[in-house]
């Protein structure tokens, strides 16, 4: 018998009559427009919104997994069984990187919501193996000396291999499972080893964080940082915080180490304390104030989830207050950034900036905020469903 660490136990939110009334609301305009976009979206990999219309990456791509995802909350919730065909046709594709061995570290993104999902809401034994062959190449790419997973494959130019960036914290769930079904805690080991890391290296003091940090990989030690997708080095990525808030959150569910609850409320409340008055994040916390700074709404989404998971988890004293600050980034992304009087927009919601340093995809939806989204709004309205 494996050394299996129970999930701690988390209680249920107290939620009041008015958000649940405004929660279904929500979900039906979700679950109309998904219907409808469904159609011509279908089995492909979306990653961003061109001119009204989700583009299609390559199944290897990281946002592989978040369109399945979006499509196994609302099968999980009714009777839709074209979305859920769609969402398992997806999986089958996404077979070829599996088989390829190319998964990178961000594993968990593309299998945890799309072949896990699969297993938690039907049981299906052939998605159980798909995401623990994803688990064991993503606990492959673990360096030992430095208790990081690294990021990337190399290129012919650049050598990744002391690499490692925020955005693999929220993978982590991906291990932590394997371990659960498999007790076998070798899984868990590495995923908790990253966390330590996360909280060491990757969070500072105040409660921002490193997009990415570099590693020497045969000693382990710590030499350096890069600004990533963030302005600068020291700046503070608004979705690498959010990565931080849920992903900490997370890995405290599944161990019950305290640090991790810890750093995980440390960047919540760098997070709420830099928002601006209407909720919703600016692509980065520290960007200078000349001209218009785009924002990111799946920063907004993402950190949304990881509030009201930390309000399951801490003290009732304390839950009010991460819930209200959940709903208050929803409805406003809601309110001020959906599309439900765009009919032409196949996005859920707006002013998504996926790479701005890289010119890439700015102030568009992005799948990955309308995933975010979707999961804070089934959670608002109480759901048991916990993909991650």
């Amino acid at each position: 018998m494996g050394d299996v660490i129970p999930t701690q136990q988390t209680r249920e939110l107290v939620i009041s009559e008015s958000t649940l009334e405004w929660a279904d609301s929500a979900w039906q305009q979700i679950v109309n427009k998904v219907e409808k976009t469904s159609k011509r979206i279908g089995v492909s990999f979306p990653h961003a919104s061109v001119s009204g219309v989700y583009d299609n990456m390559r199944p290897s791509w990281w946002t592989a997994g978040f369109w399945p995802g979006i499509l196994w909350q609302i099968a999980a919730e009714g009777n839709y069984p074209a979305l859920q065909e769609i969402a398992e046709q997806i999986e089958e594709k996404l077979d070829e990187p599996l088989y390829a061995l190319s998964v990178h570290h961000d594993a968990g993104f593309i299998w945890t919501l799309s072949a896990l999902a699969n297993y938690r809401v039907t049981g299906n034994e052939r998605s159980k193996q798909r995401g623990l062959m994803a688990a064991a190449q993503l606990a492959s790419r673990f360096n030992l000396k430095g208790s990081f997973i690294r990021a990337w494959h190399d290129t012919e130019k650049i050598n990744r291999a002391g690499w490692s960036i925020i955005d693999t914290v929220m993978n982590l769930p991906l291990l932590y499972w394997a371990s659960e079904v498999t007790e076998d805690p070798r899984f868990r080991h590495i995923a908790a080893a990253h966390a330590e890391t996360v909280v060491e290296h990757f969070l500072r003091p105040d409660g921002s964080s490193y997009h990415i940090l570099q590693f020497n990989p045969e000693s382990g030690e710590k030499i350096g940082a890069m600004s990533g997708q963030g302005y600068a080095e020291e700046s503070a990525w608004a979705r690498g915080s959010a990565w931080m808030i849920y992903g900490l959150t997370l890995s405290y569910h599944y161990t019950g180490e305290n640090k991790f609850l810890s750093g995980a409320k440390r960047a919540a409340h760098f997070f709420l304390a830099n928002l601006p008055e209407n909720h919703v994040p600016h692509w980065d916390f520290r960007a200078p104030d000349a001209g218009e700074k785009p924002r990111d709404t799946s920063a907004g989404a993402c950190a949304a989830c990881g509030l009201i998971e930390l309000a399951k988890i801490v003290p009732q004293t304390e839950a009010s207050f991460y819930l209200r600050a959940a709903e208050q980034i929803v409805r406003s992304l809601y309110e001020n950034h959906g599309t439900w009087d765009i009919p032409e927009e196949e996005g859920l919601i707006l002013s998504g900036t996926s790479n701005l340093p890289g010119g890439v995809h700015i102030d568009t939806p992005l799948i990955y905020g309308d995933y975010f989204f979707v999961e804070a709004v089934s959670k608002l309205r109480g759901t048991v469903l916990q993909l991650w």
